[in-house]
């Protein structure tokens, strides 16, 4: 075969046949298939897509989509659930098995959840979205279905490039092999070998492309051990124990892996522009020139025996024969494989973790990482820490405010674990002493989520804490967040007044900003202008101009805040008052004109007067400005399936105060089943505190009176404290009596 064959894959010159790979073109429409029986429920969906660049195509029953489906090219469809003749369900299996590809998105308006979950774990169903829909969520879950829709395309493609190319690339490795090894010339020099030992050698080289080494132990001419021996003792080359190294996922991707399994060689250390390198041949000063050459680094030979380099091998890229060829480019294009790098991970979400644990098709760190993040997303955590303890490392998940120990791990994989983290999240692999931050972008077929990662080294080795941010979270609407009706109506008086500042406060992970973007989005109009500034962006909101927060350029809260003012805003969200700065900015906002909403980390809504003052505002400035202030907490819901009555101690009781006496509590609580993976809750919900602002609440801040004071008149006006809010969940059985005391504490 010429080397002219393989110059596609060094120039990025197109193959002359096989190996063209099919991408949607450029400038073709995606075709969208809606199917419904209701005319208005389709010329509905229509609109929705107006402005989009796709060809919708309707159909108003089962057979006649899949008559469409068989004729017809569409990359999504859209089908409702009940419809006569054929559910949406079974439609959407049955396109499944004409065009396996297409993304299939059903739309309901009676939650049967049974058969759409069914058909949701049989594979049959991307997503399914209730009735009545947000048409900007519409929007956005097709765009995120369809770039997935070209994610998979692409993927497969790929695939299908790599396995016709393993065998090209396996063949060019053969072409690298050298003839200049010496040891067989010093093995008859050493009269170990004959002259025609030498010759026959040489000449099955030249026919098999194999490494004069392994040659030589095939036909057992002499033992490895003398070969050893000999360069050992003689020629002073160094021997090490590859079971002593601990290989870093960068420092293995420099060279490919059909390349050090047919040289046997392995890459072990890099220490600045010096690679570290294992060789069963050290003598093969061919071999040696070729990788200075393609590496640009100096080559540091080092000896070790066949089966432990095999062994390595097996440990650093697992027991798979296929051959990847982004390996082959790194090796001669010397780009850095982790630069700008987005995580995909495509296994189901049905897959268990143990299933993901077995998969061999990946070195172990590869599996390990993927399995601790899909498994961190199938149970819905919002964090998750990797813990190292004196002798294992404990994968703990924050699930409904809880942490809780799910994966222990061996504390050897720990160092492989971390590495592989920080080289996704572009991170500095060799920094172990300082604390690192970094993110990570990842996709499955269900959702997309940005994880923020940050490091923390530890007498025990390096502590990982990852948050997940899940980028298809829907914004909850108010009346859904748990507000009692006296609250609700005062917090959707607040939002209604065209300006001044709104406060949500709590301690972190209390869901103050789910509440600002409940807030934000009530009363949402294309009229006004809509910023939001972040760190991070939690959810995403078409309707708004986002700004995520960089402090590493300069681009503070207050500096943007700023900014923002030049931009004519009607409504700004800002993430969080921090400092003097950025509350002057922000209460000056709010003063000429602006409705701005915002969080602070304080205790209860009257405490928040206290902070507001000791970061130096003006008590006339405060008191002009705010309009309301939102305390809240986050406990966890009482599983539903599982729910039943329960007698709480007295002891109990008496530690949450005088409201909670025996006569006036009607006390619930889980009893564990599979709905809640056995712990009795699932989901949660909001404690609320709401302040409003009347004109004697603003003369009792401007004329400076007692936090004592103002928390006597708020009672007065009838604002319930949270510890009342909890006491009425707990009455509806929407909480338990453990969990207020939990997050409340004692009383």
């Amino acid at each position: 075969m010429a080397v002219s064959n393989y110059a596609s894959l060094f120039t990025g010159a197109a193959p002359a046949e096989n190996t063209q790979m099919t991408e949607r073109p450029v400038n073709t429409a995606y075709r969208i298939l809606l199917v419904d029986d209701e005319p208005n429920v389709l010329k509905a969906l229509q609109r929705v897509f107006r402005q989009e660049n796709y060809v919708v195509v309707t159909a108003s029953g089962g057979q006649e989509a899949l008559e469409l489906l068989r004729k017809e090219p569409f990359h999504l469809m859209i089908s409702d659930y009940m419809m006569p003749g054929i559910s949406g369900a079974e439609l959407l299996k049955q396109a499944k098995a004409i065009k396996p590809e297409i993304i299939r998105i059903m739309l309901t308006g009676h939650a049967d959840t049974g058969a759409v979950m069914g058909a949701i774990n049989e594979g049959a169903v991307y997503k399914f979205i209730l009735k009545p829909w947000n048409d900007d969520d519409l929007r956005v879950t097709v765009a995120l279905a369809l770039e997935q829709y070209d994610l998979i395309q692409k993927n497969k493609a790929l695939q299908q490039e790599n396995t016709q190319k393993s065998k090209e690339i396996n063949a060019l490795s053969k072409l690298t092999v050298s003839n200049r090894s010496q040891l067989a010339i010093m093995l008859n020099k050493k009269n170990l070998l004959s002259s025609q030992q030498v010759q026959e050698l040489y000449r099955q080289q030249q026919q098999r492309k194999e490494p004069i080494i392994k040659l030589l132990l095939e036909r057992d001419w002499v033992s490895e051990k003398t070969i050893r021996d000999i360069l050992r003792k003689e020629l002073l080359v160094e021997e090490v124990s590859l079971a002593e190294f601990q290989v870093d996922a960068a420092v293995a991707s420099l060279i490919p892996r059909s390349f050090c399994e047919r040289q046997l060689v392995v890459p072990l250390r890099l220490e600045g522009k010096r690679l570290l390198l294992a060789l069963a041949d050290p003598l093969d000063m061919g071999l040696l020139d070729d990788l200075r050459f393609v590496s640009g680094l100096e080559i540091q030979p080092v000896m070790a025996s066949v089966v432990s380099i095999k062994a390595k091998l097996v440990e650093l890229y697992g027991n798979g024969e296929e051959v990847d060829f982004k390996e082959l480019e790194t090796l001669v294009a010397g780009v850095d494989p982790y630069e700008n790098i987005e995580i995909v991970i495509e296994e189901e979400d049905t897959e268990s973790l143990e299933e993901l644990l077995r998969d061999t098709n990946e070195p172990p760190a590869i599996r390990l990482v993927n399995a601790v993040m899909l498994e961190a997303i199938r149970l819905g955590a919002s964090d998750i820490h990797i813990q190292p303890r004196t002798k294992s490392v404990m994968v703990r998940y924050r699930i409904d405010g809880v942490l809780t120990d799910k994966i222990q791990i061996p504390h050897q994989l720990l160092q492989s674990l971390v590495s592989r983290l920080k080289v996704m999240a572009e991170m500095d692999i060799s920094e172990r002493r300082r604390p690192q931050d970094g993110r990570i972008t990842v996709k499955t077929p269900m959702r997309i989520v940005d994880m923020r990662i940050s490091t923390l080294p530890t007498i025990n080795g390096e502590k990982v804490v990852m948050r997940i941010l899940d980028r298809n979270s829907a914004i909850v609407a108010v009346d859904g967040m748990g507000f009692s009706q006296a609250d609700l109506a005062k917090v959707l008086n607040m939002v209604d007044k065209p300006q001044g500042l709104i406060l949500t406060t709590g301690p972190t992970g209390s869901g103050k900003t789910t509440t600002l973007y409940a807030l934000l989005q009530h009363n949402a109009t294309p009229s006004r202008n809509y910023v939001t500034i972040e760190d991070p962006v939690e959810y995403y909101m078409d309707q708004a101009g986002q700004v995520l927060i960089k402090e590493k350029i300069g681009m503070t809260f207050p500096v943007v805040l700023r900014s923002i003012l030049r931009q004519d805003p009607d409504v700004i969200l800002l993430g969080e008052i921090r400092d003097f700065e950025t509350a002057e900015v922000a209460f000056h906002a709010a003063l000429t004109g602006h409705l701005v909403f915002s969080t602070l980390h304080t205790n209860s809504a009257v405490a928040t007067i206290s902070r507001l003052l000791d970061l130096g505002l003006k008590p006339y400035v405060i008191a002009t400005a705010l309009e309301g202030i939102i305390a809240q907490r986050l406990v966890r819901k009482i599983c539903e399936h599982c729910r039943e009555a329960d007698t709480p101690s007295p002891v109990l009781l008496a530690r949450l105060g005088p409201l909670f006496n025996r006569e006036n509590i009607t006390a619930y609580k889980g009893k564990g089943c599979s709905h809640c993976h056995g712990s009795g809750y699932k989901g949660r919900i909001g404690l609320y505190e709401v302040l409003i602002f009347n004109d004697q609440m603003r003369h009792l801040i401007s004329s400076e009176a007692t936090i004592l004071d103002i928390a006597n008149f708020a009672q007065q006006a009838g604002a319930a404290s949270l510890i009342e809010d909890g006491r009425d969940k707990v009455n509806q059985g929407l909480t338990t009596i453990y969990e207020l005391l939990r997050v409340l504490g004692p009383q």
